[in-house]
């Protein structure tokens, strides 16, 4: 059974996904809930106190994974904000975020609204322009309080877009709190998502949709190889993608794509500090996955194996010491035709693969080609198998770079006070980054309008981006049960309270009504107890006297 998130809580559900852009915690960070309202006047009542046990623990983590995200235009828009001169100072952002299978646990203590407490949400898309990513429908969420004995889960509908195409997705949540003990559970928060397939981006809009007779004033078409052309345009790669707007189900023409099942998982949870009887915020950000396709469908097509799958954990125990950040980097291996080309791990994190132009010393050399271009020194001659180019200098004009890397570890931390003293720590890692990174050779053969508004990478494609944070208070999280406490004037409470809130004039609003009313009512029966008799009407006496004419004057 899916539960629809309320209105209110869809503030820290989309600050949940926003999580998966946002860089790692900072000292000025703020866990986005639902503001505690103050009084307008300061002569008027206070809100009013919980009444009955409350829990001890405070504890506030957050933890999200998106199975895969697209960025046109990264570092290109700056960010807009409410403080004159303040978003100056912040990075930019991209013209456009798609994420899809995205899924954030989160757990705040000191939420005001009961049900903030904890939210667990699986999405099937999120999106960002400029900046602002509005909610999505679709999503499976759960928030607690009240508590959830059982998770709730389902499939996700993401909606059709020129820019990636998914399959079957799966998405489950699980949030818990405690009534008396709060965070002290199994799992405060758990999400997770699973696609069956995925292909993202079959054509590069970012791209200047230019041909041959374009770039004829820079290019000369006889310096190309035989049997190249490129009237397919530059947005679709020299016809390396398939274009269109619509990306295939199987993967074919897309720049990338995963035909295996991928899935994420994130969690919050409390765990034992060794030596204490107090406990420590735990967040965890887990992939899994199979083969990643590179420019499936083409003879030029790469295929990515996973040889270790990615885990971030992020552990506080209020203190800095003894807080500390977990990550397993993965490792992956670049192939080709069943060969190794690369290998990409902690010691070897990025590398540059080129796509350029063939040139004529190419068709001379390996004879006429097919109408694709030179991917990482391999070309496709039109009869025969693909070819290994020993140097591209001088026979390839470059178009582009492929950066293929696993995004290094990224942590922050900081001593917080507010809303309780304790440690924050936070980290970031994504498992697999495609950059389509122009470069200088590809502006000098754009037109000069063209060229001087190439921005600096064209687009960029993540798969599992993962960010963590926990905070927790100094010495940790104590699980426990407290009792109200007693309001100002020293006295405790004594069960729940009869009366109303005194206003601001200092009388109470209840006797007086029913003591208005009880008035009226006896006012009533006394009207109506009266003897009553027949009154007599009121009699006028007229005396009628003689009409006299008046005399006449006397002339």
């Amino acid at each position: 059974m899916r539960r629809r998130l309320p209105r209110s809580a869809a503030l820290p559900a989309a600050a949940a996904l926003l999580l998966l852009s946002a860089a790692p915690a900072t000292a000025d960070s703020t866990y986005p809930t639902t503001p505690i309202p103050q009084p307008a006047n300061p002569g008027q009542a206070p809100i009013s106190a919980p009444i009955g046990p409350q829990p001890l623990g405070q504890a506030v983590g957050d933890a999200g994974t998106a199975l895969g995200i697209i960025r046109l235009l990264p570092n290109a828009v700056p960010t807009n904000t409410i403080l004159p001169g303040f978003g100056q100072t912040l990075p930019k952002q991209s013209a456009l975020e798609a994420g899809m299978g995205l899924s954030s646990a989160s757990a705040n203590s000191d939420a005001y609204l009961s049900y903030e407490k904890a939210v667990a949400q699986a999405s099937p898309f999120g999106l960002s322009i400029g900046g602002n990513a509005p909610q999505t429908p679709g999503s499976v969420v759960q928030t607690a309080l009240p508590d959830n004995p059982q998770p709730v889960s389902g499939g996700l509908n993401a909606p059709s877009n020129p820019l990636l195409n998914v399959g079957l997705l799966n998405g489950s949540a699980h949030a818990r709190w405690s009534q008396t003990l709060g965070p002290c559970v199994d799992t405060i928060a758990d999400a997770s998502t699973s696609v069956a397939s995925l292909s993202l981006l079959n054509v590069v809009p970012s791209m200047p949709n230019l041909g041959l007779d374009a770039l004829k004033p820079k290019l000369d078409p006889t310096s190309l190889a035989s049997g190249f052309d490129l009237t397919k345009g530059l947005q679709s790669l020299g016809g390396l993608l398939q274009g269109g707007g619509q990306t295939a189900a199987d993967g074919n023409g897309s720049l990338l794509s995963l035909p295996n099942t991928l899935s994420s998982r994130s969690q919050v949870t409390l765990v034992d500090i060794p030596g204490s009887k107090n406990k420590a915020v735990q967040s965890t950000s887990t992939l899994q996955a199979a083969d990643i396709e590179i420019l499936k469908g083409t003879p030029l097509a790469l295929s990515v194996k996973v040889v270790s799958q990615p885990t971030l954990k992020v552990t506080s125990t209020g203190d800095a010491k003894t807080s500390k950040v977990e990550y397993t980097a993965p490792v992956l291996s670049i192939e080709a035709g069943g060969k190794v080309l690369y290998t990409l791990d902690a010691t070897h994190p990025t590398k540059d693969v080129p796509i350029g132009l063939p040139l004529k010393p190419l068709s001379d050399q390996f004879g006429k080609l097919k109408d694709l271009p030179v991917v990482g020194g391999l070309l496709a001659p039109l009869d025969g198998p693909v070819q290994q180019v020993g140097t591209t200098a001088g026979t390839v004009l470059d178009l582009g770079v492929l950066r293929l890397s696993i995004a290094g570890l990224d942590q922050k931390s900081a001593n917080m006070t507010t809303p309780f003293a304790g440690f924050q720590l936070g980290a970031s890692a994504r498992m697999f980054d495609l950059q389509l990174l122009p470069t200088t050779k590809l502006k000098s053969l754009l037109p000069d309008d063209q060229a001087k508004n190439l921005p600096s990478s064209l687009a960029q494609l993540s798969l599992g981006e993962q960010v963590a944070r926990a905070y927790a208070p100094t010495g940790g999280v104590v699980c426990g049960t407290a009792s109200t406490p007693p309001p100002a004037g020293g006295e405790a409470p004594k069960g729940p309270v009869k009366n109303l809130a005194y206003t601001g004039g200092a009388y109470d609003t209840v006797p007086l009504f029913w003591t208005g009313t009880a008035m009226l009512l006896l006012g009533v029966v006394m009207v109506a107890a009266m003897p009553g008799g027949r009154r007599r009407p009121l009699a006028i006496a007229v005396e009628e006297k003689p009409f006299k004419p008046s005399p006449r004057p006397r002339e």
